[in-house]
């Protein structure tokens, strides 16, 4: 009875893992408009994780959700139409779609205090796409918690480093108002992206079909 359930089981972790690969590669199977409309669905969820915010007494910066939703746009879109698809929210942001955090808008968003961090997200998109396309140990659980670290140290970077250039700050005040607060949260995020990854990342070579 045992090795029958043994079987069972067997039998339906290796259609699991045979749809999530084929989840993984019709991306690359899509055509240019159908990838331009997953893309603007993935800037459209952004944005909507901006406006889970909350702001702290001593700091500007708001504690928003699109740090996740950007983790979660790289994974699944891949390094260009991830990036891209962050490159549309910031863009159109910028061009007046209030979609920003406070449903804001507008090109001072961007040259703004927190316009920094914005651009970082089409950097670390990138940066975490290209790695989990082309590595398939940045698609376990271990491997993700390093990408996405770098990934979220690549936003912290470009958002430090505009905050500091708009407020005029040194690097300790930039880096207690810009960085710190934010890390715990930030953590608990990428937790919680690295399970969702781990789960519905394939560990195979794309190309490969563990059954037919």
């Amino acid at each position: 009875m045992e090795l029958v359930y043994f079987m069972y089981v067997q039998k339906y972790y290796e259609q699991f893992k045979f749809l999530r690969l084929r989840l993984f590669e019709w991306r690359y199977e899509l055509d240019t408009l159908q990838k331009i409309v997953l893309a603007l669905g993935f800037a459209a969820l952004t944005g909507l994780f901006a406006q889970l915010r909350f702001y702290l007494p001593f700091t500007p910066v708001p504690i928003t959700g699109q740090v996740f939703a950007v983790l979660i746009t790289a994974m699944f879109l891949g390094k260009w139409w991830g990036s891209a698809s962050q490159a549309i929210y910031v863009g159109a942001g910028a061009g007046g779609v209030p979609w920003f955090q406070s449903f804001t808008s507008g090109i001072g968003v961007i040259t703004g205090v927190t316009g920094g961090y914005l651009i970082g997200f089409i950097f670390a998109a990138l940066f975490i796409g290209w790695m989990v396309d082309k590595y398939t140990s940045a698609r376990s659980f271990y491997g993700l918690l390093v990408v996405l670290s770098i990934g979220i140290g690549i936003i912290y970077l470009f958002g430090a480093v505009q905050f500091a250039l708009v407020w005029h700050l040194s690097l300790s005040e930039v880096i207690m108002m810009g960085v710190l607060p934010f890390i715990l949260l930030d953590l608990m995020k990428m937790l919680g992206a690295c399970w969702l990854g781990f789960f519905l990342l394939p560990k195979e070579p794309i190309g490969t079909h563990p059954i037919q």
